[in-house]
């Protein structure tokens, strides 16, 4: 009997206990969960405040305190560079330029709206004030071979369709010259055509080079920018649409889309050249040398960013933050890292549920 007693009192204790043990379990859950419902609750109404002290004690830090000039290098070599601008994105490009250029806004708006005419002035002179910059422009233009080739071709098809013309329409006088050539080139074994372009071409590059040097000589600074500001004063009332006449917008002759993929192609060239490289690695290491000593918000103010910007920034992200506190993962987490810390065991000893 005193056996069977002590049996039924062992099976009550270990039955309490593990009530007590189920109740404890219960009460931790509905704990958490309360938990868990507070900080979401807590984070929602703290969120805009806490962005604003964040961003204040992040302005507050040197830049040097958490980047060097390798970390900027390697970002934009290893990162931006390294890959080339996916398709998609390409696309958006054509697209947006697409929509730019040919926007109607374009027919109502002059030139002039984008361009004063201060800045024309102001550039016209500094051009004008380069004399030698000047005469080197004015020799690649007008004394080079290329040019005095694209006259002498002008001037042979000129004379040569005028005689032709003339021959047709002078009748037996015509038909004589044509016998007079005929007996010219075989008296000399040469061309007509050919002698004439000869001539053409020894006498037009005498001419490039007079005229080369006449305009070297009589062009003056004040010349040259009178030039160019009556040439602006010319186009500056056209609307900015002018510009799609010298582009082409058929699907199978597209000037943007011919112009991006060149664009293109010169990017993926240079992007990952020594020459680009050595650049960069230049241009970080003058931008770090000035600022590595400032602090994130003396930075950030240098794009305009400052606290206020960050005020209207983190209003404007609330709705994210938000969907962000009550979503599953979120709530799963929180769960987790409560149930974690209810688990140890010097928690456990610490906690009494009646």
């Amino acid at each position: 009997m005193q056996t069977e007693k002590h049996t039924q009192n062992l099976a009550i204790q270990s039955t309490d206990a593990a009530s007590n043990q189920n109740q404890a379990s219960i009460t931790i859950d509905r704990l958490i969960d309360a938990q868990v419902a507070f900080v979401q609750q807590w984070l929602r109404d703290q969120a805009q405040p806490l962005t604003i002290e964040a961003w204040q004690w992040l302005g507050e830090q040197p830049l040097n305190k958490y980047l060097n000039a390798d970390d900027l290098k390697h970002l934009i070599n290893n990162w931006i560079l390294a890959q080339p601008m996916s398709d998609v994105m390409r696309t958006d490009i054509r697209d947006i330029l697409h929509t730019l250029i040919y926007h109607p806004a374009n027919d109502n708006v002059p030139l002039s709206d984008l361009i004063d005419d201060t800045q024309v002035e102001t550039l016209a002179t500094y051009v004008g004030n380069y004399e030698q910059q000047r005469n080197i422009l004015i020799s690649t233009l007008i004394g080079n071979n290329t040019f005095a080739d694209l006259l002498t071709q002008t001037l042979y098809h000129a004379i040569n369709d005028f005689m032709e013309t003339t021959l047709d329409k002078a009748g037996g006088v015509g038909k004589l010259m044509k016998m007079g050539r005929s007996s010219f080139e075989k008296a000399t074994n040469r061309n007509l055509d050919e002698k004439l372009q000869m001539y053409l071409h020894r006498n037009i590059k005498d001419l490039a080079r007079r005229a080369e040097a006449n305009a070297q000589a009589h062009l003056s600074n004040e010349e040259v920018t009178r030039l160019l500001v009556t040439g602006w004063v010319r186009v500056k009332d056209q609307p900015i649409s002018r510009v799609q006449d010298y582009l082409r917008d058929d699907p199978e002759h597209s000037s943007i889309e011919h112009l991006e993929t060149s664009l293109q192609q010169s990017y993926n060239r240079l992007r990952i050249s020594p020459y680009l490289q050595s650049l960069v690695a230049a241009a970080v290491d003058t931008w770090y040398a000035n600022h590595q000593s400032d602090s994130i918000a003396v930075l950030a103010t240098s794009l305009n960013i400052d606290e206020a910007a960050m005020t209207s920034f983190s209003s404007a992200l609330m709705p994210i933050v938000n969907d962000a506190l009550e979503s599953d993962w979120f709530t799963t987490h929180i769960k987790e890292m409560l149930q974690a810390f209810y688990e140890q065991p010097s928690i456990k000893e610490s906690l009494t549920f009646n």
